[in-house]
């Protein structure tokens, strides 16, 4: 029986994925949703304590992360659970791994070893501070990066203290970037039929995330702070009081603090010296505030999304996320698919960020059971039935 294919764009590409928890699995979640044949390999259920890292099975963390796989056992620590892999990696494409550096090097899985076995292979890894390095050794874990990568610095209000994101923004990060390194580097092998070692870390992702937060200081000398809901260094931009609730205005560049003003009926505040050019603005941004807030409160905010819109000031709700999934733009752009669990009921989860015209995306397995694929899988890879009963009498499987 044919293996449903996500998309037909990375049909040709075979993956071994032993990631777990978040940002390894995020990774290989970008190749599995474009088509690649995705192995899960996972120790066999006798070798584990409970439940998988990262959370439940069943609960809507793994479900959304471990999409259009399947799913093998296989213990690299017995040998010939290493064999076994080892004899995978002579016909698969990319590697992917999230273990601290020593543990691969201690299995020899490292980049090292693999290219010995194929020189085509591309090894993908993800770790929390880098390969090498005096923090090699350390453990990784989001908000530990959130805090040394100086996201928590620049989050929260003025003279709150250090403040985590509401979502584990370096694992994501560190996930999507190793992505897009094994994709390059699979467009380099078409050259050069070379295989070579992508790798990232927690920390390197979100240093890059830092953005024009972390050029501030390299390039003028500026340490960042806190600035809460205003942007830091754009007034008048930020969340701002409505007759039922709150709303967001973006209005960047003078035109747009023009026409914001406009909106209100409001042509004081024009000739007003404090909010005279987009530094005066800053300067006397609490002040500002207050008084766009003294206007916002006259109407709901359905009113002021459309009125400000209209007049062509960005604006926006601010949704909780079921109200958020509600939304009719959400919705024209189907980022709830929905695939068929082993029951044939159906469970949505989030869909792909992008789409291609020709190649799209689409969910076409439900995440597998833990080894549910694991003969199936293991007869593609050139073992035969004798090779596979070996294997479980060995406990390798």
């Amino acid at each position: 029986m044919p293996v449903p294919k996500a998309s037909r764009a990375l049909s040709r590409f075979t993956v071994l994925d032993l990631t777990q928890v978040r940002s390894g699995p995020t990774c290989v979640r970008q190749l599995a949703d474009w088509g690649a044949n995705v192995i899960k390999i996972e120790q066999p259920p006798a070798l584990t304590s409970g439940e998988p890292p990262g959370g439940p099975r069943e609960g809507p963390d793994f479900q959304n992360l471990h999409r259009n796989k399947r799913a093998i056992t296989l213990n690299l620590k017995a040998p010939e659970g290493l064999a076994a892999f080892r004899k995978m990696v002579k016909k698969a494409d990319v590697v992917v791994e999230n273990f601290r550096p020593d543990v691969k090097k201690r299995l020899k899985i490292d980049y090292k070893d693999l290219k010995k076995i194929n020189k085509k292979i591309i090894l993908g890894s993800i770790s929390g501070f880098g390969q090498d390095g005096p923090y090699a050794g350390r453990p990784g874990f989001d908000q530990i990066a959130q805090g040394m990568g100086g996201l928590m610095s620049v989050t929260g209000l003025p003279g709150q203290g250090p403040v985590r994101v509401g979502i584990p923004i370096a694992d994501l990060c560190a996930g999507l970037f190793c992505a897009m390194g094994i994709l390059v580097a699979l467009l380099e092998r078409e050259k050069s039929g070379q295989g070579q070692h992508v790798a990232t870390s927690l920390l390197q992702a979100q240093i890059f995330m830092l953005d024009f937060q972390a050029s501030r200081w390299l390039v003028k000398g500026e340490v960042a702070g806190q600035a809460g809901n205003n942007h830091p260094t754009s007034m008048p931009t930020g969340v701002y009081k409505t007759a039922d609730g709150h709303i967001n205005i973006a209005s960047t560049g003078q035109k747009i603090w023009e026409r914001l003003v406009g909106a209100f009926n409001a042509p004081e505040m024009l000739t007003n010296p404090d909010y005279a050019t987009a530094a005066t603005r800053s300067k006397h941004r609490d002040k500002l505030n207050q008084e766009i807030d003294s206007h916002t409160v006259k109407r709901t905010s359905a009113e002021w999304i459309e009125l400000l819109n209209e007049a062509g000031v960005p604006s926006g709700p601010i949704y909780s996320i079921d109200q958020m999934f509600a939304d009719p733009q959400v919705r024209h752009l189907k980022m709830d698919p929905a695939v068929k669990r082993k029951d044939k009921s159906l469970m949505k989860l989030v869909g792909q960020p992008m789409t291609l015209s020709r190649t799209p995306s689409k969910l076409v397995m439900r995440p597998p059971a833990i080894g549910e694929h694991t003969d199936a899988v293991l007869k593609e890879f050139g073992f035969k039935p004798k090779d596979i009963a070996a294997l479980r009498k060995a406990n390798a499987i």
